[in-house]
């Protein structure tokens, strides 16, 4: 994977990003997963304590683990946690932090304590973006970037697995939406506006056939389209999907300014800015 980009100057990182989240993977699925996506070019792997307690980075040591990027979590946040992250830097244990969720007034909140303390601010947020979740990062984060410096990472580009297709006939019996867990997304589904992004999908599925790709391709391609994007996180429990997916870098030279606005036309949900930062 030759595209790579400079997160915040600094730090170079693929536009892909393995999302180690789920827990249900046995390690041999985990390794195979990490084996496909380093052995394609990606460097940087995400994981937290509650993503199987990052058993899947740490259950073996990676002969190629100093190659690797690796972002981690944890929480609470806080009015003390510029601090705490200054010092977990300059103590060698991690080398930049960052921020998940957070409002665009808390991460200027953050940017301001460190600028008044001589603290280290966060350099990048990681938001939720797909097809149907656009707001913040097409709009407010671009305006934090040119203010202050700051990246995004991006989750979530198939949106919990709405746009893969599975869930056009109902929702599958091994499907996440089918789990007592995600009762929501089985909500969100079935709802009035989940069955109009349903119908949105299959006239997006047309686009996708005449480009050659698959639906997942299409939307991980139109995510890294953004110029405002340093990186995509992929979730995946299976190497077949992961090597889908993995295929949206192939797709992304097709993404032309007409196959965007025939995408932006079947949406109608583009967000309006005063200042318009993406390509």
């Amino acid at each position: 994977m030759n595209n790579s980009t400079w997160l915040l100057k600094v730090l170079r990182v693929t536009i892909l990003t393995l999302w180690l989240w789920p827990a249900s993977c046995s390690y041999t699925v985990a390794e195979q997963l990490m084996t496909i996506a380093y052995e394609s070019g990606v460097n940087l792997f995400d994981t937290a304590e509650v993503y199987a307690g990052g058993r899947w980075v740490s259950h073996d040591p990676l002969s190629w683990r100093s190659s690797l990027v690796i972002t981690t979590k944890l929480y609470w946040g806080g009015k003390y946690i510029v601090r705490a992250m200054t010092y977990v830097i300059n103590q060698g244990m991690a080398m930049y932090w960052g921020t998940s969720r957070w409002t665009a007034m808390e991460i200027m909140e953050a940017y301001s304590v460190a600028r008044q303390f001589n603290l280290i601010p966060p350099v990048c947020e990681q938001a939720e973006y797909h097809l149907f979740q656009r707001e913040k990062v097409e709009v407010q984060l671009p305006e934090l970037y040119h203010k202050i410096g700051v990246g995004a990472m991006t989750w979530s580009p198939l949106a919990c697995g709405i746009i893969t297709g599975k869930y056009d006939n109902g929702i599958p019996e091994s499907s996440r939406a089918s789990m007592k867990s995600y009762q929501w997304l089985k909500e969100k589904i079935v709802s009035e506006d989940g069955r109009k992004q349903q119908a949105k999908l299959k006239e997006l599925n047309h686009i996708a056939e005449k480009l050659g790709c698959t639906l997942p391709q299409l939307a991980v391609a139109w995510c890294l389209r953004n110029e405002g994007v340093s990186s995509v996180l992929l979730g995946t429990s299976n190497p077949e999907q992961l090597t889908e997916n993995l295929g949206a870098i192939q797709v992304l030279p097709k993404m032309t300014s007409h196959v965007v606005s025939d995408i932006d036309h079947i949406l109608g949900n583009r967000p309006y800015s005063k200042k318009d930062y993406r390509s």
